[in-house]
């Protein structure tokens, strides 16, 4: 019906603020795919009601940046000094603070998922339990994809971080060019954090894009 035009949009850092996630749970439509913070409190909790409402979930895996640890993402982040073991021991934790989500989503991660012997045994077991890997944009490119596809792991990349800059009207543009790549190429997808400007900014502009001819879908059914 919506011939072809689907967008995808993740909104990262449920769990870690109690407001925060009650007001994305609350106002975003189902069609929206949350990721959590494996670092979150009371997620359990949130994830039952997210799922209750119909959102597909994701799981937040915190990846070394070229920066760090300037830049640190926080416990338990997959580094390339860390070596197979540890990384996929802290894997395996984060993995097992929620259940009922497709798959993973890096956050931060431009080192990490840049280096093939640090990332790939990632890609192998996602690929192995049947989850996905998001690329939220940041992090990897192209042989990041093509790695995925030599361990068989689903992978989606994001076009668009729609709030790099946390102003209403900047985010409302961030919007209006993930239709412009939805209408381009027959599909978009874009990544947010719960802000409460994000927020409210997706939960506008939702059901107008839908008039508009645009089908909100779970990051999964764009996922390759």
């Amino acid at each position: 019906a919506a011939g072809g035009k689907r967008i995808a949009l993740v909104i990262g850092g449920l769990g870690l603020s109690q407001t925060g996630t009650l007001r994305a749970i609350k106002e975003l439509p189902p069609e929206i795919t949350f990721a959590f913070a494996p670092q979150g409190h009371s997620l359990n909790r949130w994830m039952r009601e997210a799922r209750s409402k119909g959102h597909e979930l994701l799981v937040q895996i915190p990846m070394e940046p070229f920066d760090y640890p300037r830049t640190d993402p926080g416990p338990q982040t997959l580094t390339v000094a860390a070596g197979k073991e540890a990384n996929l021991a802290n894997l395996h934790w984060a993995l097992g603070q929620i259940s009922n989500y497709t798959g993973i989503v890096n956050y931060q991660g431009g080192r990490f998922a840049t280096d093939a012997d640090a990332i790939g045994p990632v890609l192998s077991e996602i690929s192995d339990r049947g989850l996905l890997f998001m690329n939220d944009g940041t992090a990897g490119g192209p042989k990041l994809a093509a790695l995925a596809r030599a361990y068989d792991t689903p992978y989606v990349t994001g076009n668009v971080v729609i709030d790099v800059t946390q102003e209403p009207a900047a985010i409302t543009e961030r919007l209006k060019e993930l239709e412009k790549i939805a209408e381009a190429n027959g599909y978009a997808i874009g990544s947010g954090s719960a802000f409460e400007a994000t927020v409210e900014a997706v939960a506008a502009w939702a059901n107008g894009a839908k008039k508009r001819g645009f089908e909100i879908v779970g990051v999964s059914a764009l996922a390759r």
